[in-house]
């Protein structure tokens, strides 16, 4: 399960050693060191999960998670060094997930991560509405404005991955890797190929796309249309 994990650690070194571990999972990993900047990428970049560091500068992470609670369903797993049962059932009255207190093993907070991300994630049996697309996992059915369109295994995968979190951009390599298990021979140059044809699928003008849209330098997202 590839997922974006956002690691709030104001502890360089500590926070090297999780993105060092959560890369060997296969996850995409994004670090920042302060209260604040945890917000504002949460906000930006709607992350499958957030890796919370307590004691923190400009907002600590007690506070993090009680903005985020007010606004988000990010899955938070905090890590303290503060281990009273107060400690833990305030972190949890807040809205956390998980509580790991410091000093930890990496490789239990790489089973608490595992664990959460498969309580959370988006269950395969559900449809996924994005402006007039709909994705029905279920039925394996894409329809655009009530329009069925027909889709290859790898087409639905790559419209798929990037429609389950609207306005995140997904590079080619990440979608490559939720498509390689389809297609052993999929490159980045054919994650392009794929795009473009959903595009004249999908869109009215498909060199004007609305919905599936290119980031250039970095890959590709799906809005909701109304933003073109």
């Amino acid at each position: 399960m590839c997922a974006y994990v956002l690691v709030a650690d104001d502890d360089p070194k500590n926070a090297e050693l999780v993105k060092r571990y959560l890369d060997r999972e296969g996850h995409d990993v994004r670090v920042v060191h302060d209260g604040r900047a945890a917000i504002d990428e949460v906000r930006r970049e709607k992350p499958d999960l957030l890796v919370l560091d307590v004691m923190m500068p400009r907002v600590d992470g007690l506070d993090v998670c009680r903005v985020l609670r007010r606004e988000s369903d990010v899955p938070v797993l905090m890590l303290t060094a503060r281990s009273t049962a107060d400690d833990l059932l305030l972190g949890f009255d807040l809205g956390a997930d998980d509580y790991l207190t410091k000093p930890y093993d990496p490789r239990e907070l790489m089973a608490r991560i595992k664990a959460i991300l498969q309580r959370t994630k988006k269950t395969e049996d559900q449809k996924v509405q994005v402006g007039a697309l709909t994705i029905d996992h279920l039925k394996h059915e894409v329809h655009m404005a009530g329009r069925r369109i027909e889709c290859t295994p790898v087409e639905f995968k790559i419209l798929a991955t990037l429609a389950a979190n609207p306005d995140r951009v997904y590079t080619r390599g990440q979608l490559l890797e939720q498509a390689r298990g389809i297609d052993g021979f999929i490159t980045e140059r054919t994650v392009d190929v794929h795009v473009s044809n959903l595009r004249k699928k999908l869109e009215e003008q498909p060199r004007r796309p609305k919905y599936l849209l290119t980031v250039y330098g970095v890959g590709y997202k799906v809005t909701n249309g109304a933003q073109s």
